[in-house]
C-alpha cells in the first residue's frame, strides 16, 4: 500500500473523521475534535467543522511561512498574525466549492510595499497556499 512517506515526505499527519456530525482525531491522539454540521447548513453547530480545522492550519502555515521568508530578508515581522476565512461556496451544478480570504497583520515598522511584497512572496511558498493555488479564489488582504 502506497503512503505519502513513499512520496518522500518529511513530516506525514495521519487523521481520520466519522462525518461533518462525528469525531476527527490524528494518530499520535494529540487532536481529537467533535465534530458537527454548521447551523447556516442545518446542523447543531454543537463542534468544530472541517473549515475551521483548514482555516486554522492555513493560518498556521502561512505565519510560519512568512516568518521564513521576512527572516530570509532580514525583515523584523515579530508579533505578525494571519487570519483565514474559509467559505462554502454553492456551485451552480450543485455541491460546494471552498473560497478563502488571508488577512495579515505585520508590525507597524513594517511599511505597506515592504508588507504586500511579503504577503505575496508567501504565497507562493506557503504549502496550504500552494495546495488551492488555481482550484479556489484566494484574496491576500
Amino acid at each position: 500500500m502506497k503512503t505519502v512517506k513513499d512520496l518522500n515526505s518529511q513530516y506525514t499527519a495521519v487523521a481520520t473523521a466519522t462525518g461533518r456530525d462525528g469525531r476527527a482525531f490524528s494518530s499520535d491522539g494529540l487532536l481529537d475534535v467533535k465534530l458537527a454540521l454548521q447551523r447556516e447548513l442545518g446542523g447543531t453547530g454543537g463542534g468544530t467543522n472541517p473549515e475551521q480545522l483548514f482555516a486554522a492550519g492555513w493560518a498556521a502555515c502561512f505565519a510560519t511561512s512568512m516568518q521564513l521568508v521576512a527572516r530570509q530578508r532580514k525583515i523584523d515581522v515579530e508579533g505578525l498574525s494571519v487570519t483565514a476565512e474559509v467559505g462554502l461556496v454553492p456551485k451552480e451544478q450543485g455541491g460546494f466549492t471552498l473560497a478563502a480570504v488571508l488577512r495579515t497583520t505585520l508590525p507597524a515598522s513594517v511599511p505597506a510595499e515592504v508588507g504586500r511584497e511579503l504577503i505575496e512572496a508567501t504565497h507562493q511558498v506557503c504549502p496550504y497556499s500552494g495546495a488551492t493555488r488555481g482550484n479556489i479564489p484566494v484574496e491576500l488582504l
